[in-house]
């Protein structure tokens, strides 16, 4: 008789962990005589969620489809708990695989835990050391990490706040970010985008007659004043560099309360393209394609750097510290006026653009999920030997100049 195979449930719910777990889905896949991998989809969000599942085919055994219009914290909760306990019951899985900061990842976590399942939290230790930001996810992180019991952190900074927090060294494994094996999967720099305002834009840039900014802005503790003071900070960019060659793309987030304030300030600004949000295929082959990105979201802090891009996060804290060490990104609050200068002078300053253009990539190697799937195997008698850990690479882009 042969070998029982490792029963592996993977919940996803958003784009975000959506992204980083189909590349880890599609790795435990080749080894189809040690694991039987059982995908799960909250669909927290629904629309953004379907778009990445269409890139990577990836089908779905169980979609939970939870959400709702204008959905609170509470309701995204009361029906994952129900729901995702129901799954669980039936498949009875070995392990459940959460990744990152969403609420579906702490809701996967929770239900194991009340069903005894192991559970294995990809991009462990994340901290910005404030529980309301950004929020909810800083909480979502730091209750998933108590409830775990594999932490698979994507640098050695996660691995020591993970420490720091008493979880046991043997039980954490630095794999690098699942991230960059996902835009190993995706950047082509001979890509056509079907969108033809899109296609315009590339033109206009492959051409080296533009220079693209992309921004994107979401985050809960942004809404209101904080994000409209962003969207003023681009309205001034936009007026300053008229006549400068320089185009902004505007992916707006489906959420009514983003599209209120950011239709609202920029609908009518010269240059400003306000989009639909993109299909992870078009979103990271324009960002391939752009100067500068203006952002708050946490996995673009990791995916520009990787691709050679400067990024300006409007938040006032990050959980990703190392880029802003390294130097490729920077933390610029959402204060009006500093969004506004940090960008102005990285389009007016070649010297200083190049400094952030260059920074080592601290994030991958496109190797994270091969790293996981043998912490699996090991973790499960199914290997010998611990698997080795990422201790940091710049491999992805071949740089590795450091500012000074």
């Amino acid at each position: 008789m042969g070998t029982r195979l490792i029963t592996v449930a993977v919940v996803f719910g958003t784009r975000p962990d959506t992204i980083k777990l189909a590349p880890v889905i599609k790795a435990l896949q080749q080894w189809p005589d040690q694991f039987n991998v059982i995908s799960i989809a909250t669909a927290q969000h629904r629309q953004m969620l379907d778009q990445v599942l269409n890139v990577f085919d990836i089908v779905p055994d169980f979609d939970l489809d939870i959400m709702l219009s204008r959905q609170s914290l509470e309701q995204i909760t009361a029906r994952g708990v129900e729901r995702l306990g129901k799954v669980f019951v039936k498949v009875k899985p070995d392990i459940v695989l959460v990744q990152g900061d969403t609420t579906t990842t702490f809701l996967g976590s929770l239900v194991s835990f009340y069903q005894h399942i192991p559970v294995g939290h990809v991009e462990a230790g994340l901290r910005t050391e404030d529980r309301h930001n950004p929020f909810p996810e800083e909480i979502n992180r730091r209750l998933t990490s108590t409830l775990a019991d594999y932490h698979f952190a994507p640098t050695l900074t996660a691995k020591r706040a993970l420490s720091a927090e008493n979880i046991p060294v043997k039980r954490i494994y630095v794999t690098g970010n699942t991230v960059i094996d996902a835009l190993r999967h995706t950047v082509d720099n001979d890509y056509v985008f079907k969108d033809k305002q899109l296609e315009e834009i590339a033109a206009r840039v492959r051409r080296g007659r533009y220079r693209l900014i992309l921004i994107t802005t979401h985050r809960r503790e942004n809404w209101g004043e904080p994000m409209r003071a962003a969207c003023r900070a681009i309205r001034r960019l936009a007026e300053s560099t008229e006549g400068d060659k320089v185009i902004f793309a505007f992916p707006v987030h489906l959420n009514p309360v983003v599209r209120d304030v950011v239709y609202g300030e920029l609908k009518k600004v010269a240059g400003v393209h306000l989009i639909a949000p993109l299909q992870y295929h078009d979103f990271v082959n324009l960002m391939n394609l752009s100067y500068l990105v203006l952002t708050d979201s946490g996995g673009i802090q990791e995916e520009a750097p990787s691709l050679g891009k400067p990024v300006l996060v409007m938040r006032r804290v990050t959980e990703r510290p190392e880029a802003v060490l390294a130097g490729t990104v920077k933390l610029v609050g959402l204060d009006e006026e500093m969004i506004f200068r940090s960008a102005f002078r990285l389009l007016s300053s070649r010297t200083e653009y190049l400094c952030m253009a260059s920074a080592v990539n601290p994030y991958g190697d496109g190797k994270a999920s091969g790293r996981i799937v043998e912490a699996l195997r090991y973790e499960f008698g199914l290997r010998l030997r611990r698997p080795g850990e990422f201790h940091g690479s710049d491999a992805f882009t071949g740089r590795g100049v450091r500012c000074r």
